[in-house]
């Protein structure tokens, strides 16, 4: 069974960093794309940030410049560094992560998601 296991999240102040992290484990044979989504209350859940298992890296316009993806494929773990956060950043923040398991078939996994509020 594969788990994706969620950390990092928290109450930061405007203009402050939060560090991400998500762990894959499980019966894994291979992690593909690996992506961070949030949801804010009343909204649709959106995709910040997303990396191939090559390291190449896309962002929501509205995270440009701010936040960085990146991935450790020897710990099948993601991070997503923000950087100069604003309140409107608030959101359960969620990693998706599309695995190869043990039987060779590819799936798209979610974590649990983690709370990041941005207020003074």
């Amino acid at each position: 069974q594969v788990q994706l296991v969620e950390s990092g999240g928290g109450l930061v102040q405007p203009g402050g960093s939060l560090r991400l992290s998500c762990a894959a484990s499980g019966a894994i044979s291979r992690v593909n794309a690996m992506k961070w989504y949030r949801q804010a209350p009343g909204r649709q859940r959106e995709l910040v940030a997303d990396i191939t298992r090559g390291g190449y890296t896309d962002y929501a316009d509205s995270v440009k410049g701010r936040f960085t993806i990146s991935r450790d494929n020897a710990k099948n773990t993601v991070y997503l560094q923000m950087n100069s956060l604003k309140p409107e950043d608030t959101a359960v923040y969620y990693c998706n992560a599309y695995i190869i398991d043990s039987g060779w078939s590819e799936r798209s996994y979610w974590g649990q998601g983690t709370q990041v509020t941005v207020s003074s």
